[in-house]
């Protein structure tokens, strides 16, 4: 099945996965090269494929997911999603050119074994591009709802990616020029311990994936705004600090 490419889904209108959709674009064109130039692409985690139409100009893509509730709406949207374990992938040793790892390894208690497996299947001199949420002490509510076993700092993502063999070219953060009012927003909410009610597949039945936190169309489109200008940013420069990590590495 092919990749579905060139249109809009609902996730895409949100400045978060907007603003992390423009950064990962930036440094996949950097180090991984625009074209699709008969690529396979795995995406892991794939969910109900929120990024595999954003992935598709890379390659043909394929998407793997263990939690069965998203799974049918990948395929209502025409996406090509298998059930599937991280630390135990049902594909065979370099099997693609790019894999992306996207908000995936942070739900998985053992990462080692995910890193491992992203590794095998990954054909040498392939890459894989990775996000995660950053900073422990910006744990929230939204890492209990998704279920996550940790937050990653930067260092930290860079030196558990060259442990299991990859080269890291670049690893940094993502979402910095919102930090300050992100971060401040976290802690006074744990502080007041007011937290958003919000949907997760993994406490409400009716829930395929977890509920973004909803933005009036003013604020979004403020943020989605921001988003662009950092992501200019991020073509030039590390950014010191965000409330997201992101790296690229390579397999030699």
């Amino acid at each position: 099945m092919t990749t579905p490419m060139h249109r809009q889904i609902e996730e895409d209108e949100h400045w978060w996965f907007a603003t992390r959709t423009r950064a990962i674009f930036a440094l996949l064109d950097k180090y991984v090269g625009e074209g699709k130039q008969g690529r396979k692409v795995l995406d892991v985690g794939a969910g109900a494929g929120n990024m595999m139409h954003h992935l598709g100009q890379y390659g043909d893509v394929v998407g793997l997911e263990y939690n069965p509730k998203p799974i049918p709406i990948a395929h209502e949207r025409g996406f090509d999603v298998r059930q599937g374990s991280a630390t135990d992938m049902p594909f065979a040793d370099a099997s693609f050119d790019l894999v992306a790892l996207l908000d995936t390894v942070e739900h998985i208690a053992d990462e080692n074994a995910v890193f491992g497996e992203t590794f095998r299947v990954t054909k040498p001199g392939g890459s894989m591009v990775v996000t995660v949420p950053a900073l422990m002490w910006l744990w929230s509510n939204n890492d209990v709802i998704n279920l996550h076993e940790r937050r990653y700092t930067a260092p930290e993502m860079q030196r558990k990616l060259e442990a299991a063999g990859w080269q890291v070219p670049y690893c940094g953060y993502n979402n910095f020029l919102i930090f300050p009012l992100g971060a401040g927003m976290i802690l006074l909410r744990k502080r007041m311990d007011k937290e958003p009610d919000m949907a997760s597949p993994h406490f409400d039945d009716d829930a395929y994936q977890v509920e973004m936190e909803p933005a009036s169309a003013v604020l979004n489109s403020i943020l989605e705004s921001v988003g662009k200008v950092e992501v200019g940013m991020l073509k030039r420069m590390r950014l010191p600090i965000g409330t997201s990590v992101i790296a690229i590495a390579q397999k030699p």
